[in-house]
């Protein structure tokens, strides 16, 4: 029998966090006093999923106005969040709900910073602070990216095909509201959830690593572990998916603090190129032989975390073998068959997409707990083709 969470309500960093059934009305405080609201979403899913109603239906109450900007795609570009600042410049929006998932909220992260200031989506990835932002509430829609706790945004740039993360913001609200992932489709349950999983793994073996971190890493990955095949059973059970969006929440704490690695820092290299790749299924089709090359290289850190899955994982490097398999067979029983190639991908790829993610592990996945070389990287592709 699984037990429902109960609703709570947490202050992280920048963030106060609305969790639990009708948590949604974290918003009604924070929207006094506000007359224009600029609206982020993706096409369909904060409708389907019925968050955007009730944030309409507390916008009306209040007197407030919106102004919607709805074409945010997943990996989303940074076009589209400069699109979306021009629309609420010329609005003059004075505060952003981001309705979505990571692509969303991070585009509601840029955009909150864009239309404040003189400062482009360049300038950020180039660590470019800005001075003030608008105020900024996040409704997520995934159990997933975690980005509604973090203050990371990533976005893709259609000149030269980079998808690039950096540090925005935090929004001064989120809101994880169960309810609103009961209509994610099979394939995004699996992809968000694995999401957190590969945020739990990378979070907990990473160079800047700690017990605080370890500690919520490995709860969000047992969750993950017993959660995820369970409500692909049971889509409906509001209990599973209330997990899961835990899980995706300390896993967002986790990765602020000790970041990410190899495995985002390959996989978007891909996703950029690719941007029909979805970032978790990009994680997973990655992350079995990552896995192998991190526990020859931290096995105490990594077994820490993979004893969720196989307790028979010892601690020495000689059982990365054994843990590059658990990860692999637990992802077949999901479902997860896809490879790279099923993407277009093949091996007149590899010589760009190793050479980017060598700069880009030099330049800002300095977190990777094992030396990375050419072979190291084609030995993973190769895997994943």
């Amino acid at each position: 029998m699984v037990t429902p969470l109960k609703k709570f309500k947490l202050k992280y960093a920048n963030t106060t966090l609305f969790f639990g059934e009708k948590s949604i009305e974290g918003l009604e405080t924070w929207i006094r006093g506000k007359q224009i609201v600029g609206l982020v979403t993706s096409r369909t899913a904060a409708k389907t999923s019925g968050a955007l109603q009730e944030v309409l239906e507390i916008l009306s109450k209040h007197g407030v106005v919106h102004v919607t900007y709805s074409e945010v795609s997943p990996n989303p570009y940074a076009s589209q969040a400069v699109s979306c600042a021009e629309l609420f410049k010329k609005e003059r929006v004075d505060s952003i709900i981001a309705i979505g998932g990571g692509s969303v909220i991070d585009v509601g992260k840029t955009v909150s910073i864009l239309v404040s200031s003189s400062i482009t989506p360049f300038d950020l990835v180039k660590g470019v602070r800005a001075e003030k932002a608008l105020p900024l509430a996040a409704v997520n829609l995934t159990h997933g990216t975690g980005s509604e706790m973090d203050r990371y945004a990533v976005l893709t740039f259609e000149e030269t095909g980079e998808k690039r993360g950096f540090s925005a913001r935090y929004p001064e609200i989120s809101i994880d509201e169960p309810r609103f992932t009961l209509t994610l489709s099979r394939d995004q349950t699996v992809f968000t959830s694995l999401d957190a999983f590969y945020h739990a793994y990378e979070s907990a073996t990473s160079l800047y690593t700690n017990m605080f971190v370890q500690t919520l890493s490995s709860e969000a990955f047992g969750i993950v572990v017993k959660a995820l095949p369970r409500v692909l059973e049971n889509p409906v059970s509001l209990e599973l998916r209330s997990r899961l969006l835990y899980a995706s929440i300390i896993a967002g704490i986790s990765i602020d603090i000790a970041l990410t690695h190899l495995n985002h820092a390959l996989e978007h290299a891909f996703s950029g190129l690719n941007p029909n790749l979805p970032h978790g299924e990009g994680l997973a089709i990655l992350g079995p032989r990552i896995i192998y090359h991190v526990h020859k290289a931290v096995p105490e850190d990594s077994a820490l975390i993979l004893r969720h899955l196989d307790p028979s994982i010892k601690p020495v490097p000689e059982d990365a073998e054994k843990a590059y398999i658990a990860v692999k067979e637990f992802q077949s029983r999901l479902g997860l068959n896809r490879r790279l190639s099923d993407y277009g991908f093949g091996l007149d790829d590899i010589p760009g997409i190793v050479s980017y993610t060598m700069r880009m592990i030099k330049e800002r996945y300095k977190t990777t707990p094992l030396i990375v070389n050419e072979d190291i990287l084609r030995d993973i592709i190769l895997d994943a083709l």
